[in-house]
């Protein structure tokens, strides 16, 4: 009990000293100040007066939801003697391995700057600012010659590195259900079975309504929706991020949609975001890096050519060129077990107070936010609670290790004839699903049915539902993939996905033919 109370009041004073740093904190001062002035506050009642007009302003619930969603992001507990590397990752072996991996990364980005003699980073000359600025709102129509530069990785390098990734401790295979595991991912991490995601997608079960299933025997598909609108009306007049949060579990109404999401990320557009969007705009004009190429390279790689995405080209540019120099970004690190890559400036190497950092999918939240500094703020907080799993070595359950482990432990203990078949024929299924996960499906699924998973990671604050549809997905095309001889042949099968129905999957996986 008193340890419980010892981390309780540990949260408590963290949250309180990250809020204090906010724009919320400053709005509260400048409020309570404010309120002095007012008649019904009383001397002798100070504190309960106040605390009466927060509360009937409205501001008690936007300081409500600021410590709900620090609460989202907030580390998994540790013991208090815990060094503070153990909050980005308490396995030694996985920082380790992370480790590894970024300097592989940064290796690539220094080589590539050295065979095409080009800077990390450098000042644009006064003309190039302009002609950038004059065409900021159509950079998708640029065709810079970008053939020199190449990805920094592909998904499938990084599978190489998980699927090498092993504990020393059980390199003797001292545990005997580990043994029995034979996908790709020899790591020993609890992942939930069948039961305890069940319990943890109680909302999705057969006989609670969705957004998002067309042909439900209970209630008219027409008549819930009507009823479910309604309901998320109400959540939106409350501006309750807990009470959105739940809401969403059942899917969101497409015109609710955006302003949900910015509920639940606790996303309000003040003056001052959109001032910070536009410094960062600044510092794009001014300032050349080479992720620009990059990312530049990607957009024209992927969703460029993508049916879906291709009109939102220009939007892109703008939020993964922002975000590539917003170092509010940095703050995430704390609780990721990646590191931010670091250089120094010339002649400085190894003195901090010279050493600049250089940090690091956006296209289907085009759909929703058609404001730069919105699209953007939503992009950033999906990125900083969500994404940056999907890309970083970790042990934490949202961690895209775990999602393969979970991936494979479900297709091999619910679907093991399927699972052996794949296998022998040298068609591992983790090796076709991969991209899905790490990739959040996005680019792989039509839009509207992508935004009704991305409801649910919102809702159930948690990736793991990616790993639960890729093995949905499988089984739903097993009668077809038990008769592919080779990986080539089990990926024409699985090579588009654009026509299924998410929800339909999830429920039949999770809820009927699995026991």
């Amino acid at each position: 009990m008193l340890q419980e109370d010892s981390d309780l009041s540990l949260i408590i004073a963290q949250i309180v000293q990250k809020l204090k740093g906010s724009n919320l904190y400053a709005q509260l001062e400048r409020q309570a100040w404010s309120s002095l002035q007012s008649p019904e506050i009383k001397l002798e009642s100070l504190k309960e007066d106040i605390k009466e007009f927060f509360k009937t302003s409205g501001w008690e619930k936007k300081l409500q939801n600021a410590v709900y969603s620090e609460l989202n992001v907030f580390p998994l507990p540790s013991h208090p003697a815990a060094p503070p590397e153990h909050l980005k990752e308490p396995l030694v072996y996985m920082r380790k391995a992370q480790g590894s991996w970024e300097k592989r990364i940064l290796k690539s980005l220094n080589s590539m700057c050295t065979e095409l003699s080009i800077p990390l980073a450098r000042k644009r000359p006064v003309a190039e600012q302009k002609e950038l600025l004059n065409k900021w709102n159509e950079m998708g129509t640029d065709e810079p010659d970008l053939s020199l530069f190449r990805p920094v990785y592909a998904p499938k390098d990084f599978l190489e590195v998980l699927i090498n990734l092993r504990n020393p401790n059980y390199e003797n295979g001292d545990s005997l259900s580990f043994r029995t595991h034979l996908g790709l991912i020899q790591v020993p991490l609890k992942v939930k079975d069948i039961p305890e995601l069940k319990e943890f997608f109680v909302e999705l079960s057969l006989n609670t309504g969705q957004l998002g299933i067309d042909d439900s025997t209970q209630v008219p598909p027409e008549l819930f929706e009507n009823e479910h609108v309604c309901i998320g009306q109400k959540v939106l007049a409350e501006q309750d991020s807990a009470a959105a949060q739940q809401y969403i579990r059942q899917g969101s109404p497409t015109a609710l949609r955006a302003e949900l999401w910015s509920l639940i990320l606790n996303i309000s557009s003040q003056p001052e975001d959109n001032l910070y969007y536009e410094q960062l705009k600044t510092n794009v004009i001014q300032h050349d890096l080479l992720v620009d190429s990059l990312i530049y390279k990607d957009v024209k790689l992927t969703a460029s050519n993508d049916d879906y995405y291709f009109v939102f080209e220009d939007y892109l540019y703008q939020v993964l060129l922002c975000f590539s120099r917003d170092t509010s970004v940095l703050g995430h690190f704390a609780y990721n077990s990646a590191s931010p890559p670091k250089s120094y400036i010339r002649g400085k190497l190894g003195l901090e107070e010279y050493a600049v950092f250089y940090p690091p999918n956006v296209a289907p939240l085009c759909f929703l936010y058609h404001e730069p500094s919105k699209l953007y703020q939503i992009f950033r907080e999906m990125y900083v609670r969500f994404f940056f799993r999907l890309h970083s070595i970790s042990s934490h359950p949202s961690g895209i290790v775990s999602l393969c482990l979970l991936f494979e432990t479900l297709l091999q203990t619910y679907l093991p004839q399927l699972f052996y078949h794949l296998r022998e024929i040298g068609a591992q299924p983790l090796r076709i699903s991969f991209k899905w996960m790490v990739r959040a499906f996005s680019g792989y699924l039509a839009t509207d049915q992508l935004l009704l998973l991305w409801d649910r990671i919102l809702g159930y604050n948690s990736l793991e539902i990616l790993a639960v549809l890729a093995a949905a997905v499988f089984a739903f095309r097993a009668v077809n993939l038990m008769e592919v001889t080779s990986l080539a042949a089990a990926e024409a099968v699985l090579a588009d996905l654009s026509t299924l129905k998410v929800m339909p999957l999830l429920q039949i996986f999770l809820f009927a033919t699995v026991t």
